[in-house]
């Protein structure tokens, strides 16, 4: 045989085997940089007088609105790169995206998800969640908020969430219930019921009118904790993935 086909085999060969050694790294959901932009909060209303006559029996009836403190919300919008990079991020090439594609990712928990392993979260898992930040009122826990299952399908890293598999929501356009756009699911990334974690998902949609009329890629609300004597705040860590 030929010295060159020789050295080719070699090569081939050499080839083949450092193939064999590399690591296949799948795409999976981190962290952003976060910019923050405002914190507001609904101001208590006016007392609203009457003012009766001696003697009168005067029936009412009372409606009020009132804020909240069980759960609180997320808006904005995402920028974004794609870039290939090593483990030191160094960067060899990256693009700049003018049209964002992914989801947006909340979770109380800050240690390593499983994403590979992420689903949609059942009715034991929302329910130990609950029982986790006191969510005990019927009439706005997690159960009764995300009481839907309707939503388009999309992927986490390389796992597919099938359409209208996941509890679910649609936040508010225009202070407005919709049906359309804005939707947010509930995932789970244990293996059985009790080892995991939720973790709240929204597909970013781009530049869309939100709940106030203004245009984000983005809305998602979590809960807080439930006690009424709670006085803090829960963190919560996000993560973007786009595609």
């Amino acid at each position: 045989m030929p010295k060159q086909t020789k050295f080719g085999i070699v090569l081939l060969i050499s080839f083949i085997i450092l193939l064999a050694g590399i690591i296949l790294v799948y795409a999976v959901p981190s962290g952003p940089i976060v910019t923050f932009i405002s914190n507001e909060t609904k101001q208590p209303s006016a007392a609203r007088m009457i003012n009766t006559t001696g003697g009168s029996i005067t029936t009412v009836v009372l409606n009020a609105t009132t804020q909240n403190q069980r759960w609180k919300a997320y808006v904005g919008n995402v920028t974004g790169t794609l870039t290939l990079d090593d483990a030191n991020d160094n960067t060899i090439f990256d693009w700049t995206l003018t049209n964002v594609i992914g989801e947006v990712y909340a979770t109380r928990f800050s240690g390593n998800i499983n994403w590979s392993g992420t689903n949609c979260s059942n009715s034991t898992h929302i329910s130990l969640e609950e029982r986790g930040l006191n969510h005990t009122n019927g009439d706005d826990n997690i159960t009764k908020t995300f009481n839907q299952q309707s939503h388009k399908g999309f992927f986490v890293g390389t796992r597919e969430i099938l359409a209208n598999t996941c509890f679910s929501v649609r936040t508010y356009v225009n202070s407005t219930s919709q049906s359309a756009r804005f939707e947010e699911v509930v995932l789970y990334d244990g293996t059985n019921e009790s080892n995991g974690n939720i973790i709240y998902a929204t597909p970013l949609e781009q530049d869309t009118y939100g709940f106030d009329n203004s245009t984000y890629d983005f809305q998602m609300i979590v809960p807080e904790n439930g006690l009424a004597t709670w006085t803090s705040s829960i963190a919560y860590y996000f993560y973007v993935e786009l595609t």
